[in-house]
Formats: structure tokens, C-alpha cells, sequence
């Protein structure tokens, strides 16, 4: 597990002006944090190059605020190219979905779906209804 190094921090979601990065250990009480910072975005990214598969479950920060968005928008590309150097790369939730959606690169992905909570199930190795029922199906 990577914890991030820096955050993008904010007064407030819509004082965007006052946006800068800190590190982990630099929030100030007045503060809230939005995003990972650029040192983490690179760090996250460094890893994604180097795995054969990846799975997203999560924006990084609100990406639906600029400059909130940097950090997801990141995560975004480097799962892209990870795709396209033969990766698998699933991008699980909503949120994700949408956040590739926006970057315009959910073609450039594996696998999206926008069950988030059902995938991480599914990875722990749960019995999901809706598989339990196809594969019933399946057995007919």
C-alpha cells in the first residue's frame, strides 16, 4: 500500500484560488484536503507502469472541481497507458466510471463498471445474486 505523500488542500471546495500542494503531514486546520498532490499522482503513476494488473476503485479527489481533478485525471492517463503496454486495468464505482468517462479514456480501459461496492465483493470472494443467478442459468 502506497499512502499518499502530498495533498492538494484547500480553505474550501470553492475557494480553489487558495489551492496548493502540501505534504502529508503539512494540512493546516484551516484546511481540507481535495486531492493527491503531484509528488503522489507521479508515485501512484510510477506504479501503475510497472504492474501487469490494476484495479480502481475511487476517485483521487473531487474531479469534478477544478484544479481538484489533477490527481484522478493522473491516475486516468497512467491507467491508459498501462492498458495500452498490456496490462489489465478495471476501473470500479460510479465515480471511477466517471472520472475515465471525463478524461475521455474509458475505451482505453479493460474493464469499467460502475458497480464499485459489488466488485470489491466480488474480490473478496462473496457470493454476488446477480453471478449466483446467471451462473444457475448457465448450469440449466
Amino acid at each position: 500500500m502506497i499512502l499518499p505523500h502530498d495533498s492538494m488542500v484547500a480553505s474550501s471546495l470553492e475557494d480553489t484560488k487558495s489551492a496548493h500542494a502540501v505534504s502529508r503531514d503539512g494540512v493546516k486546520p484551516h484546511e481540507a484536503i481535495f486531492d493527491i498532490g503531484p509528488r503522489t499522482a507521479e508515485s501512484y503513476g510510477r506504479a501503475i507502469a510497472s504492474a501487469q494488473t490494476v484495479i480502481w476503485n475511487g476517485p483521487m479527489g473531487v474531479f469534478e472541481t477544478s484544479p481538484f481533478d489533477k490527481g484522478t485525471m493522473a491516475i486516468a492517463e497512467a491507467m491508459a497507458a498501462a492498458t495500452g503496454r498490456g496490462a489489465t486495468t478495471i476501473v470500479g464505482g460510479g465515480d471511477s466510471a466517471a472520472a475515465v468517462a471525463r478524461a475521455k479514456l474509458d475505451d482505453r480501459m479493460s474493464h469499467v463498471s460502475t458497480g464499485g461496492g459489488a466488485s470489491l465483493e466480488f474480490l473478496e470472494g462473496k457470493k454476488l445474486p446477480g453471478v449466483e443467478a446467471l451462473d444457475e442459468k448457465d448450469a440449466a
